[in-house]
């Protein structure tokens, strides 16, 4: 009938692309979907607006309408199904690697460890016979894990990356497993962007500590056989903090929260602060500076050898 304007198959193409994607993806298991969306979809939106742009432009009369067989918005759609379809034509499954990493202390600096893990699961803790000894378990496309070590002004520098994609949705195979050694000095820095991490550290010879997460969970485990004081931040993103503390030496704890609960664990509280009975008390102090974005943060009290 001239002058009827049809219904847009946008959304039912989109739906169908979608579905054959991850279908496709079902049949390849070394292809991840969702970097290919997250890299593509803001042409999604491009497309959509030189799609309203053409319609507004386009002839309105009756006989002319009829005779549009697509509208901008579909053409903006088969665009990008054909740009997807290229770059998916390119992407080849990703093998998954295993590296085993060493390295050995030059004398006897102090050491800096700064680890940054863009996604993923990370494994940290003590009981290494050399300065760092780690296993990486990877997809080829993450990148292969990079470390390196060198002493500045008497200080060791021990760095742990990973070059390679730098934002993340879906699932991801990038596990690390790294230990350090329980009787060198050092500060400790752990970057995650997102993933789970799983740092028990109370057995190191930490003086200073700052853990920052993206988005997922962590534990941090700091009970141990504290002879220092510790001074440690540690934050938060997207997700769940747990925080294991001591019972057997002072604890200070400053915590705030964003959108997310603070749970105390028994904890006594001075206004933002929360201390244990052994605060003031013992000759070791844990002072913890631990913030939150959208999520929980959740201070444990654990008695010793648990």
């Amino acid at each position: 009938m001239p002058g009827t304007r049809r219904s847009s198959l946008v959304g039912a193409v989109l739906l169908v692309a979608l579905g054959l994607l991850f279908l496709y993806s079902n049949f390849r298991p070394g292809l991840d979907p969702w970097p290919l969306l997250s890299r593509y979809w803001p042409l999604l939106l491009i497309f959509l607006g030189l799609g309203k742009v053409w319609d507004q432009f386009r002839p309105r009369d009756g006989l002319q309408a009829g005779r549009a067989w697509v509208s901008g918005g579909e053409i903006a759609v088969i665009l990008l199904l054909v740009i997807a379809g290229i770059a998916l034509s390119f992407q080849t499954a990703s093998r998954r690697l295993h590296e085993v990493e060493a390295i050995d202390r030059q004398g006897s600096e102090p050491v800096r460890v700064h680890i940054q893990m863009p996604a993923g699961e990370l494994k940290l803790s003590g009981g290494a016979n050399k300065l760092m000894e780690a296993d990486f378990n990877y997809d080829e496309a993450e990148g292969k894990p990079e470390t390196s070590y060198y002493v500045s002004g008497g200080t060791g520098e021990l760095d742990v990356t990973q070059p390679g994609k730098k934002f993340h949705f879906g699932p991801t195979h990038n596990d690390w497993n790294i230990r350090l050694a329980n009787d060198v000095p050092m500060e400790l820095k752990v970057d995650m962007g997102a993933g789970q991490g799983d740092l028990k550290v109370g057995d190191l010879s930490l003086t200073r500590v700052d853990i920052n997460m993206g988005a997922g969970q962590f534990t941090a485990d700091l009970t141990g056989n504290w002879k220092k004081d510790l001074n440690a931040e540690i934050h938060g993103g997207v997700g769940h903090a747990i925080i294991l503390l001591p019972e057997d030496v002072g604890v200070r704890v400053h915590a705030t929260g964003g959108i997310g609960s603070i749970s105390s664990g028994g904890l006594k509280r001075e206004g933002n602060e929360y201390v244990n009975d052994m605060y003031g008390k013992s000759p070791v102090t844990l002072r913890l500076d631990v913030s939150g974005g959208v999520g929980n943060i959740d201070l444990r009290p654990t008695p010793k050898g648990q």
